[in-house]
């Protein structure tokens, strides 16, 4: 095996000219940097990583745990977060909870033990425990897409208040009066979120709120499509559904098409969540879109900040826009009169 006096005697310089190469660090000509880099390459010299993180006390990798890898909204987060810490030198670890504290906790307790040097979280509940353990342990964390109420973190995410909100105001606008929300557990944050922003948009157009039609569930498929099940079955049946993200949007759409009912012609959707560009052919939901990538390169940014720079300041929340796109899922009503009710355009020029 190679060794770096090896390489400093094939390139011709001294073992601190090739260890400052190695690390980036001092000054060095890009003659000789390619000499040494040439010398590298032809003796396969792998250098001691292990030995300079024990030195630096870093580890140069960071941790993304998140709720649910298959989620493409995750994924792309991840993207984000694995390009921002790449440019940095930093690799990244990726930790899949299935929206479990506990396993939320079992894998900060591997992180801690694997001495990361940061980890970037969404947290499975408001409460999160595991934000306790990394304190303790002095490690720092971003909290991504979710707020945690109860802690003063670093977080990045989007206004879901204000994206569910411009989503039922599109369908009130359309002339939807029975408008049902299928969303995830009241013990966290974007699903109690997106329920204010339902509830705004009912308010402001003169409209109520039926219990009947919050339904809070799992951020799963199978959520949705058990949700949608007993929206079917209410009386009167809604003529909108509301899906708190992507994959209950896909158990609202099973459970649509075994009962016969058809999109948006018997029941119009909106969706909290696109899906990344390729997924499908032709793209069809309504649909509120967060800007996934950003969130997860901000966050990323913002941990590497902290680790870099000078000794950290105040917590900082970065709050992005979302955007509501709309195509062919969402529909006027076929079954209902719509009453007159002010127009989100309205509402916007002429804000209460």
């Amino acid at each position: 095996m190679s060794t770096l006096n090896d390489v400093a005697r094939l390139a011709g310089v001294s073992t601190m000219t090739v260890s400052r190469v190695i690390n980036d660090s001092g000054y060095i000509s890009p003659e000789t940097r390619a000499r040494v880099n040439r010398a590298i390459a032809e003796l396969g010299y792998m250098p001691n990583v292990l030995a300079r993180q024990l030195r630096s006390k870093r580890t140069k990798t960071l941790a993304l745990v998140v709720t649910d890898i298959a989620n493409p909204f995750f994924t792309t987060i991840a993207r984000g977060v694995e390009d921002a810490a790449r440019a940095r030198g930093y690799a990244v670890m990726f930790c899949n909870t299935d929206e479990s504290e506990a396993e939320e906790i079992e894998y900060v307790r591997v992180l801690i033990q694997r001495r990361v040097d940061g980890v970037l979280l969404v947290p499975a509940t408001d409460s999160s425990g595991s934000l306790q353990l990394l304190r303790e342990h002095a490690l720092p964390v971003v909290v991504l897409d979710r707020h945690v109420r109860s802690a003063l973190v670093d977080e990045v995410l989007t206004d879901s208040e204000t994206g569910a909100y411009l989503a039922v105001r599109h369908l009130i606008d359309l002339g939807h009066r029975s408008i049902a929300i299928l969303t995830g557990p009241a013990t966290v944050s974007t699903a109690v979120d997106r329920v204010a922003g339902y509830r705004r948009a009912l308010a402001e157009a003169g409209l109520g709120a039926e219990s009947e039609q919050i339904l809070f569930g799992e951020f799963n498929e199978a959520s949705g499509y058990e949700m949608t099940r007993r929206v079917l079955t209410a009386q009167p049946r809604p003529t909108a559904i509301f899906a708190g993200n992507n994959f209950i949007a896909f158990g609202a759409i099973q459970a649509l098409r075994q009962a016969g009912v058809a999109i948006p012609d018997g029941i119009s959707i909106v969706v909290f969540d696109d899906l990344p560009q390729g997924w499908v052919l032709d793209p069809f939901l309504t649909v509120v879109s967060q800007p996934a990538y950003e969130i997860g390169k901000q966050a990323a940014e913002l941990m590497l900040e902290r680790l870099t720079g000078d000794p950290p300041g105040e917590p900082r929340t970065i709050v992005l826009a979302s955007e509501l796109i709309v195509r062919r899922s969402t529909a006027p009503p076929r079954r209902e009169v719509a009453a007159t009710v002010p127009s989100l355009r309205a509402h916007m020029e002429n804000p209460a």
